[in-house]
C-alpha cells in the first residue's frame, strides 16, 4: 500500500498511524512499522511477512515455533 508523504502504514495491514498505534523496527538495515495488531507475526510467524521484508523466511525456527 503506498504511503503518504506525511503518514507512515503499518507494512502488514497497511493502517495508517492515525487509525492504529504503530511500532518501528528494522530490518535489512531499512526502517519499517507495523501496528501493534499484526506484530505477533514478526514474533511467531515471520515467514508470513516474506512479502514485505524480503529474506526473513530464512530465520531460524524459534524453539516456541517447533511446537
Amino acid at each position: 500500500m503506498p504511503q503518504s508523504a506525511n503518514l507512515l502504514h503499518c507494512l502488514n495491514c497497511g493502517r495508517s498511524e492515525q487509525e492504529v498505534p504503530l511500532v518501528s523496527l528494522r530490518y535489512a538495515g531499512e526502517a519499517r512499522w507495523i501496528c501493534s495488531q499484526c506484530f505477533p507475526l514478526v514474533i511467531h510467524q515471520p515467514q508470513r511477512l516474506a512479502d514485505k521484508l524480503p529474506g526473513v523466511e530464512k530465520l531460524p525456527a524459534t524453539e516456541h515455533d517447533e511446537h
